[in-house]
């Protein structure tokens, strides 16, 4: 199994690019980890607690049960993974089954900030983005995804993402094999990526 982790801010067009390599990869040979899935269940917090959980904090995500939902795929065991809402703050009861394949795809703004997950990893790719180009996306998104307001979109972003951007995800693009700029649109990067998991699942 070839396991994959690509990592980039909030809105800079990792799922763009998860896509787009799926798309030039032999059929059923990709698994698909979201790092979202295995954030921690705080549906008991109160609505103001909920309003202070900083989701861009390496903290934030239960690394033991991803690292080990990893081991069992390379494995060749099934997992179960988590479904995280952002608009509870909670898991959901049910789960969704990962089988293992050629190729494990593992995405999230995080990925590369854990140490034990990047040990796991045969290629790290970050992807890279403008700034004014991330939070135009973060604010699509959140306000059509999430039921935010535009007000609460840019506090948020100022209290969380961009903070935790400059301390915990940016820095570790240093980690990555491959950086990969303007996200989706980069067809050269995404096809070098590409050619090199069809070359290693021949």
């Amino acid at each position: 199994m070839l396991i994959i982790g690509i990592a980039g801010g909030s809105g800079s067009g990792k799922t763009t690019v998860v896509k787009e390599i799926i798309k030039r990869i032999p059929k059923n040979s990709v698994s698909i980890v979201s790092q979202d899935s295995y954030y921690f269940d705080n549906g008991k917090l109160s609505p103001e607690e909920k309003l202070k959980i900083n989701f861009d904090h390496p903290d934030s995500i239960e690394w033991s049960l991803l690292n080990s939902h990893l081991d069992k795929l390379r494995n060749g065991e099934p997992i179960e993974m988590p479904i995280y809402s952002y608009l509870t703050c909670s898991r959901a009861q049910e789960t969704v089954t990962v089988n293992a394949a050629k190729v494990l795809i593992v995405e999230g703004i995080l990925v590369l900030t854990n140490a034990e997950l990047r040990d796991r990893l045969d290629i790290k790719v970050y992807v890279d983005a403008d700034n004014d180009d991330r939070l135009m996306r973060i604010i699509n998104r959140d306000m059509q995804e999430r039921g935010r307001s535009l007000d609460k979109v840019l506090n948020h972003y100022k209290e969380f993402v961009k903070p935790m951007h400059l301390q915990f995800i940016d820095p570790a693009k240093r980690f990555a094999n491959i950086i990969i700029p303007r996200g989706g649109k980069n067809h050269i990067g995404i096809d070098i990526i590409a050619h090199k998991i069809k070359a290693s699942i021949i």
